[in-house]
């Protein structure tokens, strides 16, 4: 083996009953209630080895802060340059819907063109580490090409199965990097039961979103990232497009690690979901005071990305929510392609619609009294929108 990474990585948590598991073990979901599990580190451990000022002289992606990554040795980290991606004010996009303080985190820019690719380096790196030779997935898009890519950085195979009605350029950016596509005649819930169905047969290990713990733990790099850029002071509001969730979820653990750690305090930004309003499960779940969201019927929405009818870390997002004062709303598919068309006639950011969601809930926030159009408020541009070419 290389030089060890110094990861703090101790344990293995079920979310949901706290059961512990060895970081060892090779697991998808908690074996005892089958819900998402969470990597833990020695926070002790971390402080003796790394320190924020220590930062800047780090390279410039999400593995600058390897020590709080479930990595133990570098020969196994599989990058492509991913994180540490613009934080940008958005004056003019923020002049022309009267807000003050704008800000976008610009995640179009990652290697696969989406913030999918840190949680796929993540997964894909411990996936090495544990001698995973094939891996699968549902998608709906971004997931899988961000999936292919780093498989076939690190030598594995890839197995991606996504909606048939998703845009032509996923599937051939997967075939590109030797991944087999089946298109599927459904939705990812259904793609996600063909993987379940197959994976022991195949020998497959399931990236699907938070049915492994590793994914989450790229996407938290997005709040370690967003505290850096701000000087360690975290915003007041961070509006998020929310499908699988795993970026809200991933936030919110960083947020915590960065408090245990010394990095941050207590102040948290009151963190907002945003789906669409053909397929809205956490809206209805939050408005009604459930822990879980009941599957959304017939899901239909032109942001594929947004067409999660059922997340399974749907009581980790709705927790993330309530926790900080937060809310979830939904908006239409004419509102969000609106939103992108304002983030690129001012921002010169051609945006997914997922992104385009985020713009679009700003006047409905702000006109509810749940946002302030002085505050510090980052809006998440979650992909590119040139794979969604065919739908605008």
């Amino acid at each position: 083996m290389t030089n060890h990474t110094m990861s703090a990585f101790s344990h293995l948590e079920c979310t949901s009953c706290n059961k512990i598991f060895p970081k060892e073990q090779l697991l998808n979901l908690c074996t005892s209630c089958h819900l998402p599990l969470f990597a833990r580190y020695d926070i002790e451990k971390a402080k003796s080895v790394i320190q924020k000022e220590q930062l800047v002289y780090r390279e410039s992606t999400m593995w600058r802060y390897r020590e709080m990554m479930p990595i133990e040795y570098e020969e196994n980290i599989v990058s492509l340059g991913e994180g540490w991606t613009p934080l940008v004010t958005a004056k003019r996009l923020g002049a022309l819907l009267g807000f003050s303080n704008l800000y976008l985190k610009d995640e179009s820019l990652n290697p696969t063109g989406s913030f999918k690719a840190r949680g796929m380096s993540a997964a894909i790196s411990q996936a090495k580490e544990k001698g995973v030779k094939k891996i699968a997935l549902p998608t709906a898009g971004n997931a899988g090409g961000a999936a292919a890519a780093y498989a076939a950085k690190a030598g594995q195979e890839a197995y991606v199965f996504m909606p048939g009605d998703t845009p032509a350029a996923f599937q051939v950016e997967c075939e590109q990097y030797g991944a087999i596509v089946e298109k599927i005649d459904g939705i990812i819930s259904d793609c996600g039961k063909i993987v379940a169905q197959r994976k022991e047969q195949e020998g497959w290990f399931d990236v699907a979103t938070l049915k492994e713990p590793y994914r989450v733990e790229g996407k938290k790099t997005l709040g370690y990232e967003l505290a850096e850029q701000l000087n360690w002071q975290l915003p007041d509001v961070i509006i998020y497009p929310t499908g699988g969730g795993t970026g809200i979820i991933g936030m919110w653990k960083a947020f915590a690690e960065m408090e245990a750690l010394g990095w941050i305090g207590a102040k948290r930004p009151r963190m907002i979901s945003v789906q669409a309003e053909g397929c809205a499960p956490i809206i209805h779940a939050f408005n009604e005071g459930l822990d879980k969201a009941p599957p959304f019927e017939n899901a239909k929405t032109l942001a594929s990305g947004l067409r999660v009818p059922s997340a399974v870390g749907d009581f980790l997002i709705l927790q993330s929510i309530r926790e900080s004062n937060g809310c979830a709303l939904a908006v239409s598919d004419d509102a969000l392609l609106a939103g992108v068309k304002h983030l690129g006639k001012t921002e010169g950011i051609f945006a997914a619609p997922e992104a385009g969601a985020t713009v679009a809930s700003l006047a409905m926030l702000r006109d509810s009294g749940q946002i302030r159009e002085d505050e510090q408020i980052v809006l998440f541009i979650t992909g590119s929108g040139l794979k969604y070419v065919d739908i605008f």
